[in-house]
C-alpha cells in the first residue's frame, strides 16, 4: 500500500502522462517512477508533517505491519456545506456582536481616552484567532482529516506542541504590536511617554498570551468533538475559534490594561514585571514546541505571516483610533468587531477547505516555478464546479442575512450610537459583501498560489486574509460613517 501524500516536488510517474489541478499543476495519480527534485521554498512545513506521521507510525507499528488508513473525504453538498457552517457562524456572529458591545462601553475607560494608542492594539490583537487559532484549527484539521490524530499518542503530540507553538508566538506578536502601537501613535503626535509604552507592552503581552491559551484549548476540544460525530472540522473550528475569541480577548485587554493604568499611580514596577514573566516563559514553551517535528519546523520558518499580518492588523488599528476619536464617529465602534470577524471567519473557512481539499487529493506541493501562470477569475472562485467554488457560493450568501440578524440584535440591545436608518444599512451591507468578496476570491487565489510553490497553506494564508479582512472591514465602515456624515445622516445620540 502506498499512501500518496503531498511532499514537495516528489511525484508519480507513468505512460498515462501528467494531470493538472485547477491551478495549472501537473500531478500524476497511478503507481511509476518516483522523481524528487530539489527541495522547494517552505517544503520543510511539509517533510516535517510527514516525519512525525512516519515516527508514529513506526512507533505503533511494533506488533503490526500494516499502516492506519486515513479517513475518505467526506462527500459534501452546498445544502451540507451550508447546514454545517451555520450554527458556527451564527455563534461567531453573536461574539462578535457581544464584542462590539464591550467595545462600545470601554471606548468611553479613563485607559482608553488617555491612552488611545489602546485602539491600535484591538484589531493586532483580536486579529490572533486569525493569526494564531484559527492556523492552530486549520492544521490540526488537516492532521485529523489525513489520519494523523488516530490514535491517542499522536493526538496528544499533536496537541502538546501546537499549544506550545501558539504561546511562543502569541508573546512576540503581542510584543511587537505594543511596539507598533507606540510607533503609530507618536508619528502623528509627536509625543512619547515611557509610563504609557510600558504599559501597552504588558497589556499586550499579558492579553495575547491568556486569550491564546483558553482559545488554543477551545479548538483543540471543538475538533476532537467534530471527528468523534462526523462533521468537517473545517466547517465549524474556525468560526467557534471567533465566537468567543474576540470577546475574551477584548474583555482581557479591557480589564489588564484598566488594572495596570491605576498601577501607574502608586507603583512603578508592576508593569516591567509583568511584561518580563510572560517574556520568561518563552523558552519554556520553546522547548516544548521543538519537540515535534511539524511545529519545529513553524516556530523557525513560520514567523513571516504572523508578523506581516500583524502589521496590518496594527494599521487597521489606527484607522480605527483616528476615526473613533472623533466624537462624531464614535458610532463606529461597536460595528468594528463585527465586520471584521464575520469576513474573517467566512474566509478562514474557505481557506482551511481549499487546503484540506489539496492535502486529501494528494496533489504535490509543486517546484517554485517563475513562469506566470493563470489565475482564478472570480466566475471561477465562485460559478466553477468543484466544491471550492460551491462553498464560496454558501459562504457568500451567509454575509447580508448574518448581519442583518446582527445589526438587529445590537438594536434591540439598545448599543451602539447609530440608529439603523435603511440608508445605514444599505452602506453597512454594502461594505460587508464587498469585503467578503475580495476576501473569497483572495483566499482561492493565495492558498493555490502558495501551495504551488512550496509553502503550507495551513501556515501561511489564513494569517494573511485575516489580516487583510480587519484592514478592509475598518477601512470599509470608517469610510461609510464618513460618506453618512457628508450625505447628512448624522445620529451620535442612540445608546449613548
Amino acid at each position: 500500500f502506498l499512501m500518496i501524500l503531498p511532499r514537495g516536488n516528489m511525484y508519480i510517474e507513468n505512460s498515462r502522462g501528467p494531470r493538472t489541478d485547477p491551478c495549472g499543476t501537473p500531478y500524476f495519480t497511478d503507481m511509476g517512477v518516483l522523481d524528487c527534485r530539489p527541495n522547494a521554498k517552505g517544503q520543510r512545513e511539509e517533510d516535517a508533517l510527514l516525519e512525525n506521521a512516519s515516527q508514529s507510525n513506526e512507533s505503533d507499528d511494533t506488533s503490526t505491519d500494516q499502516s492506519p488508513v486515513p479517513p475518505a473525504p467526506l462527500k459534501e453538498t452546498s445544502f451540507s456545506i451550508g447546514l454545517q457552517v451555520l450554527f458556527p457562524f451564527l455563534l461567531a456572529g453573536f461574539g462578535t456582536v457581544a464584542a462590539g458591545m464591550v467595545l462600545d462601553i470601554v471606548q468611553h475607560w479613563t485607559v482608553f481616552t488617555e491612552v488611545t494608542e489602546v485602539f491600535i492594539l484591538v484589531p493586532a490583537l483580536l486579529g490572533l484567532k486569525g493569526n494564531l487559532e484559527m492556523t492552530l484549527a486549520s492544521r490540526l484539521s488537516t492532521a485529523a482529516n489525513i489520519g494523523q490524530m488516530d490514535t491517542a499518542k499522536d493526538m496528544w503530540k499533536m496537541i502538546m506542541g501546537n499549544l506550545a507553538l501558539i504561546q511562543v508566538q502569541a508573546t512576540v506578536v503581542g510584543f511587537l504590536a505594543s511596539i507598533a502601537a507606540v510607533i503609530f501613535g507618536w508619528i502623528p503626535e509627536g509625543n512619547f511617554k515611557m509610563g504609557h509604552a510600558i504599559l501597552l507592552c504588558a497589556s499586550s503581552v499579558a492579553t495575547a498570551f491568556i486569550a491564546s491559551l483558553l482559545l488554543g484549548l477551545i479548538m483543540i476540544g471543538v475538533i476532537i468533538a467534530s471527528r468523534k460525530v462526523g462533521i468537517n472540522p473545517d466547517n465549524v473550528a474556525t468560526p467557534i475559534a471567533a465566537s468567543l475569541g474576540d470577546l475574551i480577548t477584548l474583555a482581557l485587554l479591557a480589564g489588564i490594561s484598566t488594572g495596570l493604568y491605576k498601577e501607574l499611580e502608586f507603583n512603578d514596577y508592576a508593569n516591567p514585571m509583568v511584561c518580563a514573566f510572560f517574556v520568561a516563559l518563552t523558552p519554556i514553551w520553546v522547548l516544548i514546541a521543538r519537540r515535534t517535528p511539524s511545529t519545529r519546523e513553524v516556530l523557525y520558518s513560520g514567523w513571516e505571516p504572523v508578523i506581516i499580518a500583524m502589521a496590518i492588523s496594527s494599521v487597521g488599528g489606527l484607522i480605527l483610533d483616528k476615526t473613533v476619536s472623533n466624537p462624531n464617529f464614535a458610532g463606529m465602534a461597536v460595528f468594528t468587531p463585527v465586520i471584521n470577524g464575520v469576513g474573517g471567519n467566512l474566509v478562514a473557512v474557505q481557506a482551511s477547505r481549499i487546503s484540506t481539499y489539496l492535502h486529501m487529493n494528494a496533489l504535490p506541493i509543486a517546484e517554485p516555478d517563475p513562469a506566470p501562470r493563470k489565475c482564478p477569475t472570480p466566475w471561477s472562485s465562485f460559478f466553477g464546479s468543484g466544491v471550492n467554488s460551491r462553498s464560496a457560493k454558501v459562504l457568500f450568501l451567509l454575509v447580508a442575512p448574518g448581519h442583518l440578524v446582527f445589526l438587529y440584535t445590537i438594536n434591540s440591545m439598545q448599543g451602539g450610537h447609530t440608529t439603523l436608518t435603511s440608508l445605514f444599512i444599505a452602506f453597512y451591507l454594502a461594505a460587508a459583501l464587498l469585503q467578503v468578496v475580495i476576501l473569497l476570491y483572495l483566499a482561492d487565489w493565495m492558498v493555490n498560489w502558495m501551495w504551488r510553490r512550496g509553502m503550507n497553506p495551513d501556515n501561511f494564508s489564513i494569517p494573511y486574509l485575516t489580516a487583510l479582512g480587519d484592514l478592509l472591514g475598518t477601512g470599509f465602515l470608517a469610510l461609510c460613517f464618513h460618506i453618512l456624515w457628508l450625505i447628512g445622516d448624522r445620529d451620535t445620540d442612540v445608546g449613548d
